[in-house]
């Protein structure tokens, strides 16, 4: 079958691959339909190996070349014994960690996502969205509603990290938000604040390009370039008693965007990190003090989220769908798809690749 593989840094290849072999018991094989472009898999294309094991995964077994993508779905082709959940032609979103189900301290309280022996399906395991077909586990896949188009099996994932960071944030009704990064989760931890009823939001973005669709997307958003507004002043001036934001997201991975949620956030506020920092990152810790705030991390999401947020983009409370720029077969998905995603002045947002092209 046909299949997107990392090599190595800037070495992708689109290669003829064996089929995934028949399940075996807890197993599901789907044909896959669609698949996005992730931030991660970007890393992996500039400057990986990252999360590609370089020897054989501790739990999985798995490493490079590595069929690539873990925002996916399709439709369920074959299933092996004990899989009673879905059966063969039932349309599914791929829940892409894997970890030990026991005997694992996080797993043994159901914290799958923070287990130490954590894989995922296509960085650190032998399938992914990225290729023809792919066989995961029976809790790897969750049958989608009715009511969701095809390409919503790409998106649940994407958005249960954006769900996550807002729930990290402690975001309800009427908080005020400010996402650092108008990249696509940064764009789906807006809409996913204001599903949860922040009714004050807030991005920043060096890309103008990027905040022009911020714009077209959600009118309301209060957008700032950090190359020309000090993003903690303009926030102070746009909130309440002039303190700053409740809730502070940082889904850049980056040491000024990081600096900036801490500037703009108010006394007692909550900063969440949910973008991968590349490095050590120094931080104002007299701030962190004498601001009493709360710095949480955000890793993945719960398993347990995919009908959730399926609901939620289902209802319309989450328009992930709004946040595609752009659908492409596999055969263009370097040209079409990673090139023009770390282009730092491009005009795509989300890419998703098309398995049916």
């Amino acid at each position: 079958m046909k299949a997107l593989r990392f090599h190595a840094a800037r070495d992708l290849r689109i290669e003829d691959v064996v089929e995934p072999a028949a399940p075996a018991a807890g197993q599901v094989l789907i044909r896959n339909t669609f698949c996005g472009i992730c931030g991660t898999d970007l890393h992996e294309y500039a400057h990986g190996p990252i999360f590609v094991p370089k020897e054989p995964h501790p739990f999985t077994g798995a490493q490079g070349p590595q069929v690539l993508g873990h925002e996916f779905g399709g439709v369920v082709e074959a299933v092996g014994a004990g899989v009673t959940h879905v059966a063969s032609g039932d349309r599914v979103s791929v829940q892409p960690l894997i970890m030990p189900r026991s005997g694992d301290y996080y797993s043994d309280r159901g914290l799958f996502h923070l287990s130490d022996q954590l894989a995922l399906a296509g960085l650190s395991w032998h399938s992914g969205g990225m290729a023809e077909r792919a066989l995961l586990n029976d809790y790897n896949v969750v049958k989608i509603p009715d009511d969701l188009p095809d390409e919503a099996v790409a998106l649940i994932e994407p958005a249960a990290v954006a769900v996550y960071a807002c729930d990290r944030g402690g975001v309800f009704a009427g908080s005020s938000v400010l996402v650092t990064g108008a990249g696509p989760i940064g764009v789906l931890a807006l809409m996913a604040a204001r599903a949860a009823g922040a009714v004050r939001l807030f991005v920043s973005d060096p890309n103008e390009t990027r905040l022009a669709l911020v714009r077209e997307l959600l009118p309301d958003v209060v957008t700032l370039n950090p190359i020309r507004t000090r993003i903690g002043d303009a926030v102070r001036a746009a909130t309440e008693g002039g303190v700053g934001c409740d809730v502070a997201i940082e889904c850049v991975g980056n040491e000024h965007a990081l600096k900036a949620c801490l500037d703009a956030v108010r006394k007692q506020g909550v900063v969440v990190q949910t973008g991968l920092h590349p490095h050590d990152n120094p931080l104002d810790w007299f701030a962190v003090t004498f601001k009493d705030v709360d710095l949480r991390g955000s890793w993945a999401y719960p398993t347990h989220y995919w009908p959730r947020v399926a609901g939620m983009i289902a209802s319309g409370a989450l328009p992930a769908a709004k946040v595609v720029t752009r659908r492409i077969g596999l055969d263009e998905a370097i040209t079409q798809g990673f090139d023009p995603l770390l282009d730092p002045a491009g005009t795509q947002l989300k890419i998703l690749i098309d398995l049916s092209r």
